[in-house]
């Protein structure tokens, strides 16, 4: 397991079910952007990857995007994994696509050759070593002409940001909410302070705050560590701050 692990264990322990209930609004835009950026891949190659999958948004969008491919879910938290098989549970033609990994991605057992990989709203849990690692899985597993898409947004260095709302939603009677703010952590990271509230009828009925360590870097530094690997890095949708990896030489 990731060094980090524990820490994001107990971080969604308690907000498993506020990211399952407020997360859907961040896909709206992102969903679409993400099936522009896999447009065209050759799952003939083999299965896509659907890394920290979390309550299944990613995997929907990815099967929409590829209606043929085989998506390998991998998500090592078992409320938000939960969340994921209650979703493929449902039918829409996913059950018989997808399978559920319970490992994380640095863990689980994948097949020799992938055609693609797909790390939304993830890589920043992943400390510079078990990025490392990643590449390397990247670059020995990864089919000719496949693709991985990540995303990176900002801060992409070790700097405050306010207080900012990011999303809410209406259930019934109650409002549910969240707000973010990030303070430094060291060189090379920030920790993430999620406030989460649930309003009825205008009182708060809950409201807490908990904290993730994020690790920041620049577009220009991933580049730097993918070369290492013969891994290209390209900027493909600037609005959501997504990026596509390819072996070098090869076109996003």
């Amino acid at each position: 397991m990731p060094d980090n692990s524990a820490s994001q264990q107990r971080f969604y322990d308690r907000t498993a079910e506020y990211v399952a209930v407020l997360i859907p609004s961040a896909w709206q835009g992102l969903g679409p952007a993400l099936g522009r950026a896999l447009d065209g891949l050759d799952t003939a190659l083999g299965p896509v990857v659907d890394v920290g999958a979390g309550t299944g948004e990613g995997t929907v969008a990815i099967a929409q995007a590829l209606p043929a491919t085989e998506i390998l879910a991998v998500e090592p938290h078992p409320s938000l994994r939960t969340a994921l098989l209650a979703r493929l549970a449902s039918g829409n033609g996913l059950p018989g696509r997808v399978t559920v990994l319970g490992e994380d991605i640095l863990s689980a057992t994948l097949p020799e050759q992938i055609s693609g990989l797909v790390a939304m709203n993830v890589i920043g849990h992943l400390t510079p070593a078990e990025r490392n690692a990643l590449w390397t899985l990247l670059a020995e597993r990864l089919a000719p002409r496949g693709r991985a898409v990540l995303n990176i947004y900002p801060p992409t260095r070790p700097e405050s940001v306010p207080s900012t709302p990011m999303s809410e939603t209406t259930l019934g009677r109650r409002l549910y909410t969240a707000s973010a703010s990030a303070e430094p952590a060291g060189t090379d990271s920030v920790t993430w302070h999620m406030t989460y509230r649930i309003v009825d009828n205008g009182t708060v009925v809950n409201e807490f705050t908990a904290s993730d360590l994020w690790h920041v870097f620049t577009s220009e530094e991933l580049s730097e560590e993918l070369i290492e690997h013969d891994l290209h890095l390209t900027s493909v949708d600037a609005d959501h701050g997504l990026h596509v990896i390819t072996h070098a030489g090869e076109g996003a």
